[in-house]
């Protein structure tokens, strides 16, 4: 196995809920709720599960967008929550983000020069407008953009190719670690394997690391080395993307592959089919035991009462059920 470049071990954030007009803390939502895992140089990670587990507070958190509660993340062996001011800074050279949206994430006022250019200056990687120029044209190059839209505005350009500069400027310092947090989901169909593709091939040029934050399983399954399942804010079940889409093990897991629909018609019909019931409870007052346990179609007694641990089932396969366990 490759030395990881990213660790993150026990990673919680907690945010307060606070009311009335001395704004007392009257709860705390729990975002992120002990979140493990490790991600080799070159490879990618891919986080998935439903809008609110806690897939995009994880990555933001790795990136120190916001603040840490408890846990740990180590970048190429540094502690970045131990880190402030400069040497921040000087870490944030190696850790670069990719927005879902191509066109909030750009300066509407600034070409696609001061664009990509402004990391370079910011981390006076470059001495002046001529040599910043000469890298921006790389760069561009590099993401399949013509020199000719230097001068453009992010308003100028289709949603593909905002999202080419938003690539453009996160691999400009060339970082070991790039989020990518949805990066095609605002994209058309017909755009999203260029962009994912891109994605790819830059990572076999530069050996960039990815994290991947994804809805879609398809492009997790084409992008990613190793997935995270996520439930309310935890890791319910972690493996090899070869092995998660052939054995998954966790219910959620299931479930989740089971409304990916079958080009097959007759396949279609013939697979089966995991129907959850209700609602994610809230992150503010989780359930007791298993967090799943209100909508899962196998819950018994010891999900009420007892949290399951992330245990390895098989070499890579890690699952946090009490499924095999179950009387």
């Amino acid at each position: 196995m490759a030395e990881p470049l990213l660790e993150v071990t026990d990673l919680a954030v907690h945010f307060p809920v606070q009311r009335g007009l001395l704004r007392r803390q009257v709860g705390t939502v729990r975002a992120v709720d002990g979140v493990s895992f490790s991600l080799a140089a070159g490879r990618t990670f891919g986080l998935v599960g439903e809008s609110g587990s806690g897939k995009s507070t994880t990555a933001r958190a790795i990136l120190r967008l916001v603040k840490i509660t408890a846990g740990r993340v180590q970048l190429a062996g540094q502690d970045l929550g131990q880190l402030r001011g400069s040497a921040l800074r000087r870490a944030r050279r190696n850790m670069q983000m990719i927005f879902q949206d191509p066109y909030a994430s750009l300066d509407p006022r600034m070409t696609l020069l001061d664009i990509v250019a402004e990391p370079l200056r910011t981390h006076g990687v470059v001495a002046g407008r001529s040599e910043a120029t000469a890298k921006v044209i790389e760069l561009m190059e590099q993401v399949g953009l013509p020199r000719a839209y230097l001068r453009r505005f992010p308003h100028e350009l289709s949603g593909g190719q905002r999202q080419r500069v938003g690539i453009a400027r996160a691999v400009a310092l060339r970082p070991k670690l790039v989020v990518a947090d949805e990066p095609v989901s605002a994209l058309d169909m017909s755009i999203r394997a260029q962009i994912i593709n891109l994605l790819n091939e830059l990572q076999d040029t530069l050996g960039i690391a990815y994290l991947l934050i994804a809805h879609d399983l398809a492009v997790v399954r084409h992008s990613c080395d190793e997935i995270g399942v996520m439930y309310l804010g935890r890791i319910v079940e972690r493996a090899t993307a070869g092995r998660l889409f052939a054995e998954p093990s966790h219910p959620y897991t299931q479930a989740l592959l089971a409304a990916v629909p079958v080009p097959d018609p007759v396949a279609e019909r013939r697979r089966g089919h995991v129907v959850l019931t209700g609602e994610p409870p809230s992150a503010q007052a989780p359930p007791a035991g298993c967090a799943f346990h209100t909508r899962c179609p196998h819950v018994h007694e010891a999900c009420d009462t007892k949290r399951p641990a992330l245990q390895e089932r098989s070499p890579g396969h890690w699952v946090a059920c009490h499924l095999e366990t179950a009387p």
